[in-house]
């Protein structure tokens, strides 16, 4: 099977970068039949980075899995205020929540390779995915902070969460790619989109230490209330937006 031939079906599938896909498959198959079974899987649907089994974030590939949220490139606004932050901390402490692949929690380290990075997620199934992006021992099963070490209560310097912010009765509206093949606890917000904001603004207090900030990736539309949600427990906030990227956080300081 040629790669013309890849584009050809990719672009009768709808995909709109049929292209880039092709030369990405193509790479990846160690074989014509394992082409054709990577190629059958996205033209059915799947998403491209389950098909791949890994999804690119900064330029550098992180590992994903079938079920499993696919990081977005929106989310690289999150990384880059966690390195802002960590900006002359010493054997800085930084912990993701609601993690997915964990592909954030390894971005940073990979840019601050001095931090203690922790990682939790209440699926199953991503923990066992991060568990490939970061050390076994630091990616925990748990409800936010549920599952971390007590002993980092108080000293995390930097939390980051791309929690889920759709609002549970836009689902339908997303990719089928999403709605049927991400899980949904990963997709549904809640009511407004940020009901997980709010949580995880509750109990960052009594997690993150002294002078540490909460990063929580939201959207354009949904950002003053995820402003909200920080203020509303004592926290500074502000808005961070990359045009480029299609990126939103709200940055929340103790």
């Amino acid at each position: 099977m040629s790669e013309n031939e890849v584009v050809t079906r990719l672009r009768a599938a709808g995909c709109v970068f049929a292209e880039d896909e092709a030369a990405l498959l193509v790479e990846s198959a160690t074989s014509t039949a394992e082409l054709a079974s990577l190629l059958d899987r996205r033209v059915a649907g799947e998403p491209l980075e389950h098909v791949l089994g890994w999804v690119e974030l900064g330029g550098e590939r992180y590992v994903v899995g079938s079920g499993v949220f696919v990081p977005r490139q929106r989310s690289r606004v999150l990384v880059e205020a966690a390195r802002a932050e960590l900006d002359g901390k010493r054997a800085p402490v930084v912990a993701e929540l609601c993690c997915g692949a964990a592909a954030i929690a390894a971005a940073i380290h990979r840019a601050r390779p001095d931090t203690e990075v922790w990682a939790s997620d209440v699926d199953p199934a991503a923990v066992v995915v991060a568990r490939r992006n970061l050390p076994a021992d630091r990616v925990v099963q748990g409800d936010l902070f549920d599952g971390l070490p007590l002993e980092l209560r108080g000293h995390i310097d930097v939390v980051v969460a791309n929690a889920p912010y759709v609002p549970t009765d836009e689902i339908v509206m997303m990719p089928v790619e999403a709605r049927e093949h991400e899980p949904r606890i990963a997709l549904d917000g809640g009511a407004d989109g940020v009901a997980l904001h709010r949580r995880i603004a509750a109990e960052s207090v009594t997690w993150v230490a002294s002078g540490g900030a909460v990063i929580i990736e939201t959207s354009r539309r949904q950002a003053d209330l995820t402003v909200a949600a920080l203020a509303a427990h004592g926290f500074t906030t502000t808005i961070l937006r990359d045009d480029e990227i299609d990126g939103t956080a709200v940055v929340g300081h103790r």
